[in-house]
């Protein structure tokens, strides 16, 4: 991630027990955090806002999407990214 993105306090994680979700990256930044579809590569919900998430974060989710998908199937091979 941009070091600019990172001292502004966003975060993107894959993170523990959601296994029954859809796969996806949770974007954090300070108490507002997005699930961002890794099958759809798109917001997965409306609230909050998806488009107070910075255009170079979701640049850097784009380029790292293979990786991304790659870590979910590790993760929670009963619920791959492929279906």
């Amino acid at each position: 991630m941009p070091p600019q993105l990172q001292q502004q306090g966003w975060k993107v994680k894959i993170r523990d027990r959601e296994r029954v979700e859809p796969p996806h990256v949770t974007v954090i930044c300070k108490r507002n955090s997005w699930r961002y579809g890794l099958r759809e590569k798109a917001f997965l919900d409306d609230r909050p806002d998806p488009r107070d998430v910075p255009d170079a974060l979701l640049a850097e989710i784009a380029a790292q999407l293979d990786t991304l998908r790659k870590k979910w199937d590790e993760m929670y091979p009963e619920n791959p990214v492929g279906g």
